[in-house]
């Protein structure tokens, strides 16, 4: 992988969640090759475990756990794995999280739903709580678990991952938005409480990446582009998809205690301009 800049993070414990996806599998990755000592936990345990495998092949250090970001006992027993193995949490990175399908209807708007598609009143309460729990729980507990570790030490970066949908809904998933939009309040809320702990609490908002939970949202069984696509492409001044690597500038930054020693509270949009654009 090739870094965006020249990164140190040698010694450096980074915890991080999701990490059998995409997005997270390639931050886990960069912060191996930048000489962090990795944690990669997934409920996909096989998944973190061919991450480890390749990230030891390139000569890098990181561990894999099988963990439920939904479950405080299974976190714990992992965060008492990772002390043995690491050391104590210097950087938690809060990727776990998602969106389900009975939490998202198959009608933009009420008016157009045609006969026997799911709409607004189809929509399942243990899908929506599914998802308000797996993205806002599965941030909230992971940093009671690993935080500890920077409040003892009084320093370290818990950086969480939110959405667009934080600051402009999108159609169809209404539980996915809110719950992102409570991923950015708490970031909010994270950073004033840890202030006077020397832990600092940020977050990204990715913009649209193709990936293998929205791929067949975004493009059509013969590869063509969705009309859900061109309506993104058309919001986005720059045009295109973000590419998962181009996140890991403003993580690494926004990680860096150097380079972001006075940044705390914020959630850094990386999204080719969407969330600034009004469409005219």
């Amino acid at each position: 992988m090739k870094l965006p800049y020249n990164v140190d993070f040698t010694g450096k414990v980074v915890v991080v969640t999701g990490a059998g996806g995409v997005l997270c599998g390639d931050m886990a990755r960069a912060f191996a090759e930048g000489g962090a000592k990795v944690a990669a936990l997934d409920i996909n345990f096989e998944a973190v475990e061919r991450l480890a495998l390749e990230c030891h092949a390139g000569g890098w250090e990181c561990l894999a756990y099988k963990a439920d970001v939904l479950d405080k006992e299974s976190l714990e027993r992992v965060h008492e794995r990772v002390l043995g193995d690491l050391g104590p949490c210097d950087i938690l990175i809060n990727g776990a999280g998602g969106n389900n399908p009975r939490a998202t209807t198959d009608n933009e708007y009420q008016h157009e739903a045609g006969e026997g598609q799911k709409t607004f009143f189809d929509l399942e309460a243990g899908g929506v709580d599914l998802v308000f729990r797996l993205n806002f729980q599965g941030t909230l507990l992971p940093t009671q678990v690993f935080a500890r570790d920077m409040a003892e030490k009084k320093a370290g970066c818990v950086l969480n991952i939110s959405s667009m949908n934080a600051y402009t809904p999108l159609t169809k998933i209404p539980a996915y938005s809110g719950a992102k939009a409570a991923v950015s309040n708490f970031t909010q809320w994270l950073a004033v409480h840890f202030a006077g702990t020397g832990i600092r609490c940020n977050a990204i908002a990715p913009g649209f990446l193709v990936s293998d939970q929205n791929r067949a949202l975004l493009f059509n069984p013969d590869g063509t582009p969705t009309a859900r696509s061109g309506k993104i492409l058309a919001g986005t001044p720059m045009g295109r998809f973000v590419d998962s690597s181009e996140l890991l500038g403003g993580v690494f930054f926004l990680c860096d205690d150097r380079a972001a020693s006075a940044i705390t509270g914020v959630v850094l949009p990386i999204d080719g301009g969407f969330s600034a654009y009004s469409g005219v």
